[in-house]
């Protein structure tokens, strides 16, 4: 590669990060360019009028934290060049407007966003349209360009995808008689991106808190950092760094319900998502080219009701509320009865019977119900089972901390169901989904 061995990127969040080498030669590449135009949070710009920072600049963040993590833990000059891949090339398979389409993508075109990133960086996919191709001039495969710098492409995929993508489940806790608990994976790699200290996280807590202007995602990522270790192969958090280490599951359970889960936030998700489940199925062909405005003017071509949808998106002429079940007045037979339309396929026949009894359009209804979690109240593990390292012991930080304990319960919002149309429909709609989700 010829030009400056290396480069200072200022970033709004990290300060100045050092870019050299491949991974320079790793940030020039269309499939990383790409993400300029994802924004990391979606439509959330449309409740918090800053956050339009992108997938790029989290990239690059995380980058940086997985180098912090690297010297702290003295990893192998192998280990650090895979784990720095990884976490430069983690998101390059988010579709646009990031997370908001996921569900729809999996359900209607079994499309994964870990398993598409995985497959560009094996050079399985191109980021790339054919007339694009000879305007840039960019040759060859990142999968090439990573195996002639000595890094194995494919151990780099199989980092970018989670462990709950395969047979195993990323950090498995072991509790044996004598009340001694260690975990079992030994794949620190792949935790320094899907563990519950990792660098994906710790960067995007803190740049969504900075471009949101909410202080809930401030985490002590120097702690964090220091107090890391690595255990029987796992990456574990030594005594003295416990209440960072409260202090991330405490900032990621507030922006989770402040900001991830903002109930105008996920409306307008939701909107796109019928935009885009409305389309024909043209619309998943090349999604890994595209970014947010090409997208929506695909959205716009296809007219209908897709075009409808994007519009209103556009001048934010968003749906109203107008029907929620929340979780405190929830019994657990209503529970039981609502538990099937967390299964999206169930959702959406749901939805389009309160949209026939309300007699509207059913572009013109939205059934929101995240998550299983939230409706069973079952504990959420994994990312608040930090482990602890004490005299060479190793225990869960919802053992030692009964802050982390509550999190583990905590809903990340007060309602389990949700039903949203436009706001001349309010009254119409809340009738009917009251009487279609009685008779569930």
């Amino acid at each position: 590669m010829t030009g400056p061995e290396h480069k200072i990127i200022h970033d709004s969040v990290h300060g100045s990060v050092k870019v050299s080498g491949v991974f320079l030669e790793l940030l020039h590449r269309p499939e990383l360019q790409r993400l300029h135009g994802v924004k990391q949070l979606g439509l959330a710009y449309l409740v918090f009028p800053g956050a339009n920072h992108t997938r790029f600049e989290h990239s690059l963040g995380t980058y940086y934290v997985a180098g912090l993590m690297c010297e702290a833990l003295e990893l192998s000059p192998e280990d650090r060049a895979q784990a720095l891949a990884a976490a430069l090339l983690h998101d390059l398979g988010h579709p646009p407007f990031s997370h908001t389409l996921e569900e729809v993508l999996e359900n209607r075109f079994s499309m994964d966003h870990m398993e598409l990133g995985a497959a560009l960086v094996r050079g399985q996919r191109s980021a790339v349209r054919d007339w694009e191709q000879g305007m840039i001039g960019c040759e060859g495969t990142i999968a090439e360009l990573l195996e002639r710098n000595g890094i194995p492409a494919e151990a780099v995929a199989d980092i970018i995808v989670s462990p709950g993508h395969k047979a195993r489940r990323g950090q498995r806790l072991i509790t044996e008689a004598s009340g001694q608990s260690h975990f079992n994976s030994r794949d620190h790699l792949n935790q320094m991106l899907h563990g519950p200290v990792d660098a994906d996280q710790m960067d995007y807590l803190l740049r969504d808190a900075h471009y949101t202007g909410v202080a809930h995602g401030a985490i002590d990522l120097d702690r964090l950092v220091h107090t890391i270790a690595l255990h029987h192969g796992d990456i574990v958090v030594r005594k003295n760094g416990l209440v960072a280490a409260e202090g991330l599951m405490v900032a990621r359970a507030l922006m989770y319900s402040s900001v991830y889960f903002h109930k105008t936030v996920r409306i307008a998700e939701m909107m796109l998502c019928k935009a885009v489940e409305a389309a024909d199925d043209s619309i998943a062909e090349g999604l890994q080219q595209e970014n947010d405005p090409s997208l929506l003017e695909r959205l716009v071509a296809q007219g209908g009701r897709p075009r409808k949808l994007v519009t209103l998106l556009k001048y934010r002429h968003l749906y109203k509320r107008a029907f929620s079940v929340y979780v405190p007045d929830m019994t657990e037979e209503d529970a039981e009865r609502l538990l099937p339309i967390t299964e999206y396929r169930k959702r959406k026949a749901t939805e389009a019977l309160i949209a026939d009894r309300a007699g509207v359009d059913p572009s013109e209804v939205i059934l929101d119900a995240p998550s299983r979690e939230l409706i069973t109240g079952e504990a959420r593990r994994g990312k608040t089972e930090v482990p602890i390292l004490n005299d060479g012991r190793v225990r869960p930080l919802t053992r030692l901390s009964p802050i982390s304990k509550a999190l583990q319960s905590r809903g990340v919002h007060d309602w389990a169901v949700m039903v949203a149309c436009p706001e001349k429909y309010v009254e119409r709609v809340e009738r009917a989904a009251s009487r279609t989700l009685a008779d569930l």
